[in-house]
């Protein structure tokens, strides 16, 4: 049985100040329950006893975990469809990528990605294509919100997030790191010269890149509409420009590789 304490603390951690302070988040749901435990530390889990039964080989030894009725889960979730498992997690400390990891990896950088499912689907397309780091301005969403812990699947446990005041980030870059940002007047990004490496810099779902991070920018990109020429919508849901640009780097790093 769960305590009204214990489900007062749930529900506090559903606002940024409580798990700033607390240095805890939740986690709901088989999948993504499954999943942070692999990269996080639980220090506590409610769950119903199916659940509990089917992966107790899984669950951290001195977890504590307590048996809960489906009511119960239904009162102490952040969900609107409660999924059997929550789970409360330590959040991991910020670290932002080295000069080694920059000078051998693509990086993503999110220019004030406000919108919690943007930023949960940016952190799966960064797992999905291989990315390891993901720098985030203060200004984006709060990767430890409920919303985008859900929106992740797991994938917030495999790749690294760090926020950073951007401009001055990449202020500090040296020229062997290519910037690159998608604009409405930059180059093709199919005709343009990309490499393996790098940091690609996403902006705002109204607004794009702001000009202070712009002017850092050493590439600018452009996904034109198909076929070129023709009338488009003004811009790409920053979700669905990231994952054209992200699948058009990796398929020019897998064309380099198999043709040597």
């Amino acid at each position: 049985m769960i305590s009204k304490q214990q489900i007062k603390t749930i529900h506090s951690l559903r606002l940024k100040k409580y798990r700033d302070q607390s240095e805890l988040f939740v986690g709901e749901g088989p999948k993504v329950v499954a999943e942070l435990l692999q990269s996080f530390e639980c220090i506590y889990i409610a769950a119903l006893q199916s659940w509990l039964d089917a992966n107790q080989t899984a669950i951290p030894a001195g977890v504590r975990c307590e048996t809960i009725l489906a009511e119960e889960l239904a009162k102490a979730s952040l969900l609107e469809a409660p999924q059997q498992v929550i789970a409360i997690f330590r959040k991991l400390p910020d670290t932002l990528p080295t000069a080694g990891a920059l000078q051998s990896e693509l990086c993503l950088a999110l220019d004030t990605v406000q919108d919690p499912g943007n930023l949960g689907t940016i952190l799966r397309l960064a797992r999905w294509f291989g990315i390891n780091h993901v720098i985030c301005s203060p200004t984006t969403a709060d990767v430890y919100s409920p919303k985008v812990v859900q929106a992740t699947m797991g994938a917030l446990g495999k790749v690294n997030v760090a926020y950073t005041p951007l401009p001055q980030y990449l202020a500090s870059m040296s020229d062997e790191i290519p910037i690159y940002g998608t604009f409405l007047d930059g180059t093709n990004i199919y005709d343009a010269p990309l490499t393996s490496h790098g940091i690609i810099v996403m902006g705002n779902e109204g607004n794009g890149i702001s000009p202070e991070t712009a002017s850092h920018i050493t590439r600018r990109l452009y996904i034109p509409p198909y076929p070129m020429g023709s009338p488009a919508i003004e811009s790409l849901n920053v979700g669905v420009a990231t994952a054209i640009t992200c699948a058009e780097f990796r398929r020019r790093t897998l064309s380099i590789e198999h043709c040597k």
